[in-house]
């Protein structure tokens, strides 16, 4: 305990192996520097904590090398090219990227590229889970939870690149508003990606969203790749989940530009997969035809109003009451809605009516 304790204060001592080549255990505090600011100068960091030039240069490759930092201006290429290549000084801006993520992507891809080199990626494997498990996060001090709280864009990008690499399953998402061309064009990249790994990928739009031409073309797109994709009228905010395991959700969903809420551990991710769940679940599969038995188009206010107020769980009475008819015209309106949309029930026929747009 007391090297460990060593190479996270900085002060000189042995420290782990792993760090056992940069002098004082100087990877730890620079990492954890930067960590806690998320996206910084590495330059900075290094001068405000006192490393000399030999230092810097030696825990920068070290950092890069291991997957720990990515520059926030480099490209995917660029970034891989940086671990064997020469630094750029306009690269200097990075994000710390957590320990596990690293080490996950660093497998994956050691494992498809490199496999004549697997003494390597086992040597970066040990060192990144000395990182992971002895000196950042101590198996005593880690909560099952944890929440980050994230309000500069560059590091929500650099989030939402990590949780996508390293997905195994499945990938959720809901979107209020379409997507601007320039995602959308990155969202299908990873779209293939995902599905050509095997994950199974699902996304719920807003039907206003999907009634513009070019959002409706996307949505296209994306169900030919594979994607499962379905239209709901209200959509209650942007989330995505990734294999129960993250969750990423805005600060205010009223105003998403404020940030976002980044959500490790099965725990509290499983109450946005249930609320996920439920919204996938009154949502209307993109593609189908409904347009034609809908006739909704034909519902006078009366019945639309009746139907709301169904949907909301409202008792025949209260209806009755509330539109200033009889409760027996009340039962034979919604006798004959239920008829006309196949509904067993009172309930399943407000929910249907939501789905198929009637309420709109």
């Amino acid at each position: 305990m007391a090297a460990t304790d060593d190479a996270t204060d900085g002060t000189t001592g042995d420290g782990p192996e792993a760090f056992a080549g940069l002098p004082g255990g100087r990877l730890v505090p620079v990492y954890r520097e930067l960590r806690r600011r998320g996206v910084s100068s590495l330059a900075e960091v290094a001068a405000e904590l006192g490393l000399t030039g030999e230092e810097y240069e030696r825990c920068r490759d070290e950092l890069l090398s291991l997957g720990l930092v990515a520059p926030t201006t480099a490209t995917h290429a660029e970034r891989e090219e940086l671990r064997t290549g020469a630094w750029r000084p306009d690269l200097d801006t990075v994000a710390a990227i957590d320990p596990e993520i690293a080490l996950l992507r660093l497998l994956e891809r050691e494992r498809e590229r490199l496999r004549e080199h697997l003494a390597e990626a086992d040597q970066a494997y040990s060192t990144l889970e000395t990182l992971a498990g002895t000196v950042l996060r101590s198996a005593s001090l880690r909560p099952e939870i944890d929440v980050e709280q994230l309000t500069d864009y560059r590091r929500i990008q650099q989030v939402l690149e990590d949780i996508t690499d390293v997905i195994q399953s499945d990938l959720v998402s809901m979107h209020p508003t379409s997507l601007v061309q320039e995602v959308a064009e990155r969202v299908l990249s990873r779209d293939r990606r995902q599905i050509e790994n095997g994950v199974r990928v699902r996304a719920i739009y807003s039907q206003h969203a999907a009634s513009h031409p070019e959002v409706a073309e996307m949505l296209t797109r994306r169900l030919e790749v594979g994607v499962e994709v379905r239209l709901s009228p209200l959509v209650p905010m942007t989330m995505i989940i990734a294999d129960r395991q993250f969750a990423m959700v805005p600060i205010r969903p009223e105003n998403a530009a404020e940030g976002a809420i980044l959500v490790r551990g099965p725990a509290l991710v499983g109450s946005y997969l249930g609320l996920y769940e439920h919204c996938w679940h009154m949502a209307a599969p993109f593609g189908h035809d409904v347009g034609a038995d809908r006739g909704g188009d034909g519902l006078s206010e009366q019945q639309r109003a009746a139907l709301r107020m169904l949907a909301g769980g409202m008792k025949d009475e209260k209806i009755a009451r509330t539109l200033g008819v009889s409760l027996r015209t009340v039962s034979r309106m919604l006798s004959e809605l239920m008829q006309e949309l196949g509904a067993q029930s009172r309930f399943e026929a407000g929910v249907r009516a939501v789905r198929l747009g009637w309420l709109d």
